[in-house]
């Protein structure tokens, strides 16, 4: 009997444990910009960090944020292959306000 108990606490806890994660994915979740993971799709992806920033997505964000304007940055990157394709979808996909996002060569 006193196994029983001790198996019910738990089960007990961990379905308590499991809706406390559960509400708290949902209230804390954090919306990212889809735009960001596209850019980043077209950067070269070594990750080598000569742009000056920890890896290719966190040089996409600074990009889609407007923080980072000279895509020249990114040094392995070619201006055909990845320069030309960036830019245009950027043009193509504004800020929520309407605005493009400035970049240049």
């Amino acid at each position: 009997m006193e196994i029983l108990w001790g198996v019910l606490i738990l089960l007990g806890l961990g379905i308590l444990l499991g809706l406390g994660l559960a509400i708290a994915a949902k209230v804390l979740h954090v919306k990212e910009d889809e735009r960001i993971e596209e850019v980043a799709k077209k950067l070269p992806n070594y990750n080598c960090g000569s742009c000056g920033y920890a890896g290719c997505k966190s040089l996409a964000e600074a990009i889609v944020t407007g923080k980072e304007e000279n895509l020249r940055k990114c040094k392995p990157g070619k201006e055909e292959t990845n320069f030309k394709p960036i830019i245009e979808y950027l043009d193509a996909h504004p800020n929520e306000d309407g605005s493009k996002v400035k970049v240049h060569l």
